[in-house]
């Protein structure tokens, strides 16, 4: 099954039938084979030409051929996040994906004691001020103090497609000398009593994190971590039990001296394209505030 890019429409999503898939209905075929989701695919039927083979109007019930022409004129979302202008250091950007480089300190999502200050807020600013419409879907979600990659999906497909997907890498600061690499493979549970801080334990989620130190200064260790599994505060909480909590990561035990938030940065996001099939491969600078634990300028990963 071939997937083209249709520059001619603002967001349409082009699937070839393919020879095995002759004599397949359409429903089968979006839902199955081009994982189109079913609210998706329900708001493409209510849309006018939202879903057509061969540039005419396409029931789901209706029988497809090899090669067919099947195009899906994606719908825009309505977005209800309150623009505020901002700075934004955009790092990729295409029709269906946004990538930005997050500061620390700055929440991603709204809440409600963050209305107006987040990073989805500047991202509503800009799109409004480029014509855009989208919802605003963040595939890898950082903590207010984790600075570095975030990447959003303008369209539902492009987001489930992308969901499972995408290979995160971190860098962190840890405290203490980290001589070689290793990998961390310990369960986590919430800490009985808090909402929020995670614990070490056998009967917790199993998470695997794996570790390669890359420069040690200033009794701290830059280390980047390539992680098996998402789990929440992961890689705090394991190089904590190691006896390397991140700097400035007081809830983990680290020290406030250096740095007045943990040192963990998304420096690396990679993922095959939904619809152009590129090898897309993002990295970020690592911030100043974390070289300046190290005693650099800057610092090259």
């Amino acid at each position: 099954m071939n997937i083209e890019y249709n520059s001619k429409r603002e967001k349409t999503i082009t699937f070839i039938v393919p020879s095995e898939l002759n004599n397949i209905d359409a429903y089968t075929f979006l839902r199955k084979h081009c994982e189109i989701s079913a609210r998706t695919l329900s708001k493409l039927k209510r849309t006018n030409l939202g879903i057509t083979r061969n540039s005419e109007l396409l029931k789901t019930i209706d029988i497809l051929h090899s090669g067919d022409i099947v195009e899906l004129a994606m719908p825009d979302d309505i977005n209800e996040i309150k623009p505020v202008e901002g700075e934004l250091d955009i790092l990729f950007e295409d029709k269906y994906i946004l990538v930005v480089n997050k500061p620390p300190l700055m929440p991603v999502h709204p809440t409600k004691i963050h209305q107006e200050d987040t990073l989805a807020n500047i991202i509503s600013y800009y799109m409004n001020k480029n014509g855009e419409h989208y919802t605003f879907r963040a595939i890898n979600r950082l903590d207010r103090d984790t600075s570095g990659c975030v990447l959003l999906c303008k369209d539902r497909y492009t987001a489930n497609s992308l969901k499972n997907s995408v290979n995160k890498e971190y860098v962190a600061v840890c405290e203490g000398e980290i001589p070689c690499s290793g990998t961390v493979s310990k369960g986590i549970k919430v800490m009985e009593g808090r909402s929020i801080q995670r614990v070490v334990a056998e009967d917790g989620a199993h998470s695997v994190t794996h570790y390669y130190p890359l420069l040690f200064k200033n009794n701290h260790t830059l280390t980047r971590f390539v992680l098996e599994t998402g789990r929440t505060h992961q890689i705090r909480c394991h190089m904590s039990s190691l006896g390397h909590s991140l700097a400035g990561d007081d809830m983990y035990g680290g020290s406030l001296l250096y740095i007045k938030r943990q040192a963990l940065h998304c420096y690396r996001v990679s993922f095959i394209h939904p619809i152009t099939k590129e090898k897309i491969d993002i990295k970020s600078e690592l911030p100043a505030d974390m070289c300046a634990v190290l005693g650099e300028k800057s610092i090259h990963i």
